[in-house]
């Protein structure tokens, strides 16, 4: 009668046992892709199969965006970050198209603070009509780091107001105003901001269409593309000297150094990859793609931040990604679908000592063809042959970052196909058609492969060799941000909404 008892207790401590193992929260998600390699891979697991927002089956919360949403959402301390618009205004005395980063609350989803900026005017080409905030956040600790629409580099508290207007900067009132409205009085529900870098104003960048950075942090020091890009009329740079890619003080925001690679005159449309970072033969290297099609590594800063004069980093290697294509005179290319030059709009992945990196024609004015390519991270100068692995050919264009995983790559293009190739060889294993473009990228997590498409449909697939489609859920909007996975729920940005997703228990 003693085991008996004994056994009706066990069996359901076991399986309760069995329950917490299965659903593993991997924690925080608290910038783009894994720490440092940029790999959208997460370890998170007992994410849903499926979701139904009509009954809503495995639905945690929705909340409204703006109209035009295109970041990747950052969960942080019980708060989730994601960048918008101002079209449906969470505060009535922000009037018209701004930037707006939502700060909310990861339990429901309610307003925690937002930051609120004006567009850059002339903002046409500079700061595009009500794209919003593109860049997803970076946290670390209490502090949010972020690039604005108008390409300032941001150091935000991230209790916002809750705590009081921390300094030195206390100039948010001017920062939400327009430049010829009065400063604006901050609110329990502005952010607060610490200090403020104004890439454009103290680099001469000239930021093109949109800013797009995730910002790479590494010690004290923040790395940052800093989308320099062509003029108006697409036909120069008007910033030709200006830098591609600059790293500041995370405590101060003062610049420490940039890069010294003359990639200006042949930027091809903009610089919106962001740094990757990765350690190498026991030194650690940020890697990071400029607009000229060419991957660098350089070291990374060190020593305590100074006041000294900005320093020149110093490039380890380069990988021209695409050494057969234009490198003179780039700019008449411009609407050339056969013939232009490469680019990069995704950011590199370091992973076991390789990088993969998507390139290929500009998906507004260039050549159709893209391509992802992997190859050895090692090495010094030119090791644009020696360090090449394999290339594998895409269908049409691609702005997606490969996510690795268990010896496979998958990644998205713009025709609407995913793919899976093998890590080792390049080799391919299978395409899977879907519902529209894509630009966002792959996320692999709890043995699946979530992508969202541009015309409203969102797939789960097997993270396998053998492909199986799991299921497909049409949702309200657009999908261009990248899926992320959090202490066990899902997230899932549209153009207009923002969608928790949780496996449900009973």
């Amino acid at each position: 009668m003693g085991k008996r008892l004994l056994w009706q207790f066990l069996i359901p401590a076991l399986f309760c046992c069995l329950l917490i193992v299965s659903t593993v929260s991997a924690g925080d998600h608290l910038q783009w892709g894994q720490k440092g390699s940029r790999n959208m891979a997460s370890a998170e697991t007992g994410l849903p199969d499926s979701f139904d927002p009509a009954t809503g089956r495995n639905i945690k919360w929705v909340v409204p965006l703006g109209t035009e949403s295109y970041a990747t959402p950052v969960v942080a301390r019980g708060k989730v970050l994601i960048g918008t618009n101002n079209e449906r205004p969470r505060d009535p005395r922000h009037k018209g198209d701004r930037g707006v980063l939502l700060c909310l609350d990861e339990k429901d989803g309610s307003l925690c603070w937002q930051l609120v900026v004006p567009k850059r005017i002339p903002m046409l080409y500079r700061d595009w009509p009500k794209s919003g905030i593109c860049s997803p956040a970076t946290v670390e600790g209490e502090k949010v780091y972020i690039v604005t629409n108008r390409g300032e580099v941001v150091c935000l508290d991230l209790n916002g107001q809750a705590n009081g207007n921390d300094g030195p900067y206390r100039d948010e009132g001017r920062l939400m105003s327009p430049q010829d409205d009065e400063p604006m009085n901050v609110a329990k529900t502005d952010a607060d901001v610490i200090w403020l870098f104004d890439v454009a104003a103290k680099t001469g960048v000239h930021q093109h269409d949109a800013a797009h950075c995730s910002i790479l942090l590494h010690g004290d020091f923040l790395y940052i593309n800093t989308s320099n890009g062509l003029n108006d009329k697409h036909e120069t740079i008007p910033a030709p000297d200006a830098p591609s890619l600059i790293v500041l003080d995370k405590a101060t925001g003062r610049l420490v150094a940039q890069d010294d690679e003359k990639i200006g005159p042949k930027i091809f449309h903009s610089t919106w990859s962001s740094p990757a970072m990765g350690n190498v033969d026991g030194r650690t290297l940020v890697f990071f793609c400029g607009g000229d099609g060419v991957c660098y590594a350089f070291d990374t800063v060190k020593g305590t931040p100074a006041a000294e004069a900005v320093r020149k980093l110093n490039r380890v290697w380069r990988f021209d990604c695409d050494p057969a294509a234009p490198k003179e005179n780039v700019h008449k290319y411009i609407r050339n679908r056969k013939e232009s030059p490469s680019n990069v709009k995704s950011t590199p992945v370091f992973h076991e000592g390789r990088l993969y990196v998507t390139y290929g024609g500009d998906i507004w004015w260039g050549k159709n063809q893209a391509w992802l390519k992997c190859f050895n991270a090692s090495g010094s100068g030119d090791i644009t042959h020696s360090g090449q692995i394999w290339t594998y050919p895409l269908e049409q264009h691609c702005c997606s970052t490969p996510a690795v995983h268990d010896g496979l790559v998958f990644v998205a293009d713009c025709s609407g196909l995913v793919h899976c190739v093998d890590a080792e060889t390049g080799k391919p294993y299978w395409t899977h058609k879907t519902k529209g473009d894509i630009w966002a990228s792959t996320l692999v997590a709890d043995g699946k492969v979530y992508i969202g498409t541009r015309r409203r449909y969102f797939y789960v697939l097997a993270a396998s060799r053998d492909k199986k489609l799991i299921s497909s859920t049409k949702l309200d909007s657009s999908m261009c941000g990248t899926p992320v996975a959090a202490n066990g729920v899902l997230y899932i940005t549209t153009l207009k909404k923002l969608y928790a997703v949780k496996t449900s228990t009973k």
